[in-house]
C-alpha cells in the first residue's frame, strides 16, 4: 500500500506527542481520515457531534494539560465551524493547531462546491496559517505550525487540498527552479528561558519593599506557581487578588486571598483595589481596566512572559518579562519580610465578613432553589483534585463564589472571549486527558443546549464527565446586563416549557436527574458524582436571583431602579429575592 501525504501529516503529530485529534469527517478531508486510521495506534481520533466543540475540545485540552490541543474539520462549513473554539485559544493564548481540507488544486478559484478560502477566512485568528501545496512541505510545515503555536501561545492552521492528502508521501512534483530543496527540520521546540533580568528583579524589589499597602493580582499565568506566589505574599504581607482563568493559583481558603475582581469578584477585593499603594502583577493581562487602580495613586509592578502585554491595561512603573514562577524564584530572596502586617490583617477581616455573606445565599431553604445552594453542594460533594469546568453566564458568578479551590482542584473557562457552550466540550477533552480525575461541567441551560449533542459524544467514548445544569430558562447574565443599562429586558427569557435535559441525558444511555426542590439537590448530585460513566443532573433555580457585584456602585443601583421604572416584567419577584438576598446576609 503506497504511503500518501496524510500519513506523513499523522506521523509528524505523533512524533510531537499529539496522542488525540478531535474532529468530524467530510469528503474534504477523506485522505486525512485515511492517514488516521493506518495510524490509530499511535493517534485517537474522538469523534464529535459539532466542529465547534472539536476546537472547543483543542482549546480545553490545551488548558489542562499546556501541550498543544489539535481539531480537524472538512472543507467549508466544517472548517468555518472551528472558529469560535479556536478564536476561544487565541483569546486565552493557549496552543492548538487546527487542520481542514481543502478543494483539489486543480479546482480552486473556480467557484467550486464549498470552496471557502479558510486560509483566508483564519488569517485573524491563526499566528500561523499556511496551505500546502506541495507534499513535499510535510512534514516541515507541521513542525513550523506546533512550534509557532507554542512559542506564540496561540493557534496555527494548516488546511490540505484533497489531492495532496492522498498523493505519494514526500513527492515533489515540481522542477526546482531555484536554489532551495525541501526543508528538513526536527520535531522540537526549545523553550525560551524564562528568567528575568537581574537589574529588573532588583528594580521590582525596591519598589515593593517601599510599599505600605501592597496588593498582588495573579492571572493564568501564575497557575504553575502556586508556592512562589504565596511566599511573596507571605513576605510582602500582601492580600493576593485572582482573576477568574487564574482562580486556581492559591487555594480560596489561603489566609492570603481576597477572591476574584470585577463584577464576578468580592468587596474587599475591590477595595483593596482603591487602597493600594503598590500593585504587583503576575500572569496576568486582566482587561476590565475599570477595576484597576487610578495610576496617579498607586505604582504598578508587573511580571509578564509577552512583552507585547506588558503595560498594556495600566501604566506600568516596572514592567519586567519573566515566566511567573522564575520570575517569582528570582525576586525572593529580595524582599524584606514585613513584621507589621496590619494591612493584610484588615483584608483578613473583611474576607471572613465575605466568606460568611456567600455562606449565608447558600441557603436549602430558599424556594425557587438558590443557584448558590446548587453550587455549595457540588463543592460540598467533589473530590480534592476535580476539575470544574463552567460556561459563560450567571453561572460564572456562583462557581467564582462557591467552588474553593483546595487541594488540586482546578478551573477553566473561556476567560477573554467569554463565550457560551464550552464547558462541556472542555470537560470532555480534559476527561479524556485525565481518565482517573474527576470532572464536572458546570453549565447554563442557555449554553448546554447549543452542544448538548456532546453529552452523547461522552457516552459513546465512556468519558465519565458530570454535568450539573444550573437551569433558569434565560440568558441569566444579559437580562441582568440590560437592567444595570437602565433598560427593561427583553427577549432573554425562554417560552414554557421548561427543557427536561435529563431526559436527554437518560436517551444518550447516560445518568439523568431533574430536580425541582431543594431537598432533592444533594441526593441527585450525590448520584451523578457517584454514577460510573457520564452524568447530568438539571436543576430548575430562582430565574430572579441576581449576580450582584461585590460592591454595587451608585451609578449601577440608579440604573437598575431606572430599569424598574421603565417596565422591567418580574420586578415583584426580582425584589423580593433580593430582599431575602439582604435578610441571608444579616443571618435571619
Amino acid at each position: 500500500m503506497a504511503r500518501i501525504a496524510s500519513e506523513s501529516l499523522i506521523e509528524r503529530l505523533a512524533a510531537w506527542g499529539v496522542d488525540t485529534v478531535f474532529g468530524l469527517p467530510g469528503d474534504g478531508i477523506n485522505g486525512i481520515m485515511e492517514g488516521l486510521r493506518r495510524h490509530r495506534d499511535r493517534v485517537r481520533f474522538v469523534l464529535v457531534h459539532h466542529e465547534e466543540a472539536a476546537a472547543f475540545m483543542a482549546t480545553g485540552y490545551a488548558k489542562a494539560t499546556g501541550r498543544i490541543g489539535v481539531c480537524l474539520a472538512t472543507s467549508g462549513p466544517g472548517g468555518i465551524h472551528l472558529l469560535n473554539g479556536l478564536y476561544d485559544a487565541k483569546l486565552d493564548h493557549v496552543p492548538v493547531l487546527a487542520i481542514t481540507g481543502m478543494q483539489e488544486t486543480s479546482v480552486l478559484g473556480t467557484g467550486y462546491q464549498q470552496e471557502v478560502h479558510l486560509d483566508k477566512l483564519f488569517a485573524d485568528v491563526a499566528e500561523y496559517n499556511m496551505m500546502v501545496t506541495n507534499p513535499a512541505q510535510l512534514p516541515s510545515l507541521v513542525d513550523l505550525a506546533i512550534r509557532t503555536s507554542y512559542a506564540r501561545r496561540g493557534v496555527s492552521h494548516l488546511t490540505l487540498p484533497n489531492d495532496i492528502q492522498v498523493a505519494e508521501a514526500g513527492a515533489d512534483p515540481y522542477k526546482s527552479v531555484a536554489p532551495v530543496r525541501a526543508p528538513q527540520t526536527a520535531p522540537v521546540y526549545l523553550q525560551p528561558s524564562g528568567a528575568p533580568r537581574q537589574e529588573d528583579v532588583e528594580w521590582a524589589a525596591e519598589l515593593l519593599n517601599r510599599a505600605e499597602r501592597p496588593a498582588m493580582l495573579v492571572g493564568q499565568g501564575a497557575l504553575h506557581a502556586r508556592e512562589e506566589v504565596l511566599a511573596v505574599a507571605q513576605a510582602l504581607g500582601a492580600p493576593v487578588v485572582k482573576t477568574l482563568p487564574g482562580k486556581a493559583v492559591i487555594p480560596d481558603d489561603s489566609p492570603y486571598t481576597t477572591g476574584g475582581l470585577g463584577l464576578l469578584g468580592t468587596r474587599p477585593s475591590e477595595e483593596l483595589m482603591d487602597e493600594a499603594d503598590v500593585l504587583f502583577m503576575v500572569g496576568t493581562n486582566f482587561p476590565y481596566s475599570k477595576f484597576l487602580p487610578e495610576v496617579r495613586d498607586t505604582r504598578v509592578v508587573q511580571f509578564e512572559a509577552d512583552p507585547t502585554r506588558a503595560g498594556a491595561r495600566i501604566a506600568t512603573d516596572v514592567p519586567v518579562v519573566c515566566d511567573a514562577k522564575e520570575g517569582l524564584r528570582a525576586l525572593l530572596p529580595l524582599l524584606h519580610p514585613r513584621e507589621n502586617n496590619g494591612h493584610l490583617a484588615k483584608y483578613q477581616k473583611m474576607m471572613a465578613k465575605w466568606r460568611s455573606d456567600m455562606e449565608a445565599l447558600e441557603n436549602p431553604d430558599r424556594d425557587p432553589i438558590a443557584p448558590q445552594y446548587v453550587m455549595s453542594i457540588i463543592d460540598e460533594l467533589a473530590t480534592d483534585d476535580a476539575i470544574m469546568t463552567c460556561d459563560s453566564g450567571t453561572i460564572a458568578t456562583w462557581a467564582a463564589r462557591h467552588w474553593t479551590i483546595r487541594g488540586g482542584r482546578e478551573f477553566y473557562l473561556s476567560g477573554t472571549l467569554a463565550t457560551m457552550a464550552p464547558g462541556l466540550p472542555y470537560a470532555i477533552a480534559m476527561q479524556h486527558a485525565y481518565p482517573g480525575r474527576q470532572v464536572i461541567a458546570y453549565v447554563g441551560d442557555g449554553g448546554f443546549s447549543m452542544l448538548m449533542a456532546e453529552f452523547l459524544t461522552a457516552v459513546q467514548h465512556r468519558l465519565p464527565v458530570k454535568v450539573i445544569i444550573n437551569n433558569n430558562n434565560s440568558l441569566g447574565q444579559i437580562l441582568w446586563e440590560q437592567m444595570v443599562l437602565g433598560y427593561p429586558e427583553h427577549g432573554v427569557r425562554y417560552a414554557q416549557p421548561e427543557a427536561d435535559f435529563s431526559a436527554w441525558a437518560r436517551s444518550c444511555g447516560g445518568f439523568g436527574a431533574k430536580v425541582t426542590k431543594s431537598e432533592d439537590v444533594a441526593h441527585a448530585i450525590g448520584q451523578a458524582l457517584s454514577h460510573d460513566g457520564p452524568a447530568l443532573v438539571d436543576v430548575d433555580v430562582n430565574p430572579n436571583e441576581p449576580p450582584m457585584p461585590g460592591k454595587v456602585s451608585y451609578d449601577q443601583a440608579k440604573s437598575f431602579a431606572q430599569a424598574f421604572l421603565k417596565g422591567q416584567p418580574h420586578k415583584a419577584a426580582i425584589a423580593t429575592t433580593l430582599f431575602k438576598d439582604r435578610i441571608q446576609k444579616l443571618g435571619d
